[in-house]
């Protein structure tokens, strides 16, 4: 992304490259949150087309599932569906495979700062462990005594 242009082309990669990286984040929260944003703006915009329904690769609990498929640029993505997606989209079955997104050379600081810039979210403050805590602490006895040697 050589500009923070909000292009479907700059938009759709950094939804790739976050996409991926909440796939296998310890704390994806903010970075499927920052996706559905996203989706649901480019959606608004016509800057993203919903295509139809897929069967989940991974059901839950094992009940079927599905997803929406959405395509932005030259991607597809995958995201919840609401009731009026079961009415008014074609489901189109299992999941094709043989389909893959292209490949992008852009950094997750680069695609998390476009799309928080793109939709207004703000990123989670991160805490610091060393500041001081406000709240009253209490120690075990065998802290005290530890501490006064």
């Amino acid at each position: 992304m050589k500009d923070n242009a909000f292009t479907v082309e700059n938009l759709s990669k950094a939804l790739f490259v976050v996409n991926k990286h909440a796939k296998t984040a310890i704390d994806p929260k903010f970075l499927y949150e920052l996706k559905k944003k996203a989706i649901v703006k480019l959606l608004a915009e016509g800057k993203a087309k919903k295509i139809g329904l897929h069967f989940s690769k991974n059901p839950k609990l094992s009940k079927q599932t599905s997803t929406v498929l959405i395509t932005c640029g030259d991607y597809l993505f995958h995201q919840l569906p609401s009731k009026e997606d079961f009415q008014n989209l074609p489901h189109l079955g299992d999941l094709d495979d043989q389909h893959r997104n292209p490949k992008t050379h852009v950094s997750l600081k680069q695609a998390k700062a476009l799309l928080v810039a793109y939709t207004g979210l703000k990123p989670p403050q991160p805490t610091n462990p060393y500041a001081p805590n406000t709240k009253k602490q209490s120690f075990s006895p065998f802290a005290k005594r530890f501490g006064e040697r």
